[in-house]
């Protein structure tokens, strides 16, 4: 749906221009865009390289494992059905860790395997499990603790103040976080409930 209103926008300023005479503004947008894209990637290779290389490190020390024990009270809540040493328990650890640490791109591989390893428990069914939704619903929306892509995009772009984020972002994603745990417990209440 998402594709079709971007769609919709190009095709209408597109429209707009053409029919204004100003075809060139367009061609001109497109590439200016496409510049500036190229150059705010290349600024945040930096920025990922190095947490991904932090989270590398962190696994091979052996931290992850410390870190999974740490949360392993909330992960067992929040995961009932995924036994306390499986693969799949370490992968959403390191999920969450770089969700919070603010590298949703950092964080996609191991949310990858994460659901690799719950279909694994899942017994080949086709539906997704309590598991895997309780997964989906934290990756989307885990608390930000350090918003590193956000900030490196406001050093790139010369923010006076590019940590004043910091604060709003903690509140929004708490938020966030709390909205998707209890929509998921509620709406699993009533899915057990309905069959």
């Amino acid at each position: 749906m998402v594709n079709y209103v971007w769609l919709g926008m190009m095709v209408f300023g597109v429209l707009v221009a053409a029919a204004q005479g100003r075809i060139e503004v367009v061609t001109r947008a497109a590439l200016e865009g496409a510049q500036v894209a190229v150059k705010t990637s290349l600024s945040l290779i930096a920025i990922i390289t190095f947490w991904l290389g932090m989270m590398k490190l962190a696994e091979a020390a052996g931290l992850v494992r410390g870190l999974a024990r740490l949360v392993r009270p909330l992960t067992g809540f929040l995961f009932p059905s995924v036994p306390k040493d499986h693969p799949a328990m370490g992968a959403i650890v390191m999920n969450l860790s770089a969700n919070i640490l603010g590298l949703g791109n950092a964080a996609t591989p191991m949310g990858l395997i994460a659901m690799q390893e719950l279909q694994k428990l899942n017994r080949g069914r086709s539906t997704a499990s309590e598991a895997m939704c309780t997964f989906l619903a934290l990756n989307t929306g885990c608390v930000t603790l350090i918003p590193t892509t956000i900030i490196g995009i406001r050093v790139f772009y010369g923010s006076s103040n590019p940590t004043e984020i910091v604060g709003t972002t903690i509140f929004a994603t708490l938020c966030g976080m709390t909205v998707a745990v209890l929509a998921d417990r509620i709406l699993r209440k009533l899915y057990r409930n309905r069959w």
